[in-house]
């Protein structure tokens, strides 16, 4: 974990350095500081109510911290925010789109409304759409996508201005198998190019096995981070993570559940 006075890293494609949030009486996330590498794949993971979108919010500009500073491959989000926005792609958890519009027409609106020339829409579009395997519905409203093909449209509308951090919050909830395999080799490829993923998911063997660095948040705050290796300590990512967070509960007390022959 980096020291709550380090200054931030000016190569770190990430750099949050003690964000705070309040919402009421209610402290969402309380000092967190937290450096994700250029070029890694990092994982975000905490229980429900850890902080993990609040602090995601705060380091993609969609929620203004109480205190704290969070850079951009070396640039001060909050203070230069037109530099530093067009730099993320960022897919929310539980996205609201103009799902109204069909695939190519919402392609073509997020990359209008990033600056993009109507050609460089046009190309980039029809090369998302393919490789997210949605050319068949490229003229289909979005209200009648699946929610694979949601995500997934979602994802392309976020990369089609080649951001060089993505930041996606739980993008593989309620996405089937085969959609969840694809976008993890689109993200693959994106990080193989010299891209940053930041993802959060409460999957913790997807997180193992698609990594390369990890934070464990709770409460707040973060409780470990760095590679997945070191953060794990030779064990499962999730016994490190349940051994950190605590809460597991004893499974006694439900006898009356078996099913043999001579229960009454």
């Amino acid at each position: 974990m980096t020291h709550p006075t380090a200054p931030p890293d000016p190569a770190a494609a990430l750099s949050l350095r003690g964000l705070w949030r309040r919402f009421g009486d209610k402290i969402a996330v309380s000092g967190v500081d937290l450096d994700v590498p250029a070029g890694s794949f990092f994982g975000l993971v905490g229980p429900n109510g850890a902080g993990k979108t609040t602090a995601l919010s705060m380091a993609t500009g969609l929620l203004r911290p109480d205190f704290g500073t969070v850079h951009v491959l070396g640039t001060d989000l909050w203070a230069r925010p037109d530099e530093a926005k067009p730099l993320l792609g960022v897919l929310p958890d539980g996205v609201r789109l103009f799902d109204r519009l069909t695939g190519a027409q919402l392609l073509t609106y997020s990359g209008l409304l990033r600056g993009l020339d109507r050609d460089t829409v046009a190309r980039r579009g029809e090369d998302l759409l393919r490789a997210m395997d949605l050319l068949a519905d490229r003229d289909t409203l979005v209200v009648d996508y699946s929610a694979g093909m949601t995500k997934k449209i979602a994802l392309a509308g976020a990369m089609i201005h080649a951001p060089r951090v993505l930041v996606l919050d739980e993008p593989f909830e309620a996405v089937d198998p085969v959609s969840a395999a694809n976008i993890r080799a689109i993200l693959q490829r994106y990080v193989d190019g010299g891209g940053t993923v930041v993802v959060s998911s409460h999957v913790m063997d997807l997180v193992q096995r698609m990594c390369s660095h990890v934070a464990i948040i709770a409460g707040g705050h973060v409780l470990d981070a760095g590679t997945v290796d070191a953060v794990r300590g030779g064990q499962s990512l999730e016994d490190r993570f349940v051994a950190l967070v605590g809460g597991r509960q004893e499974s006694g007390g439900l006898e009356w559940l078996r099913t043999s022959s001579d229960s009454s």
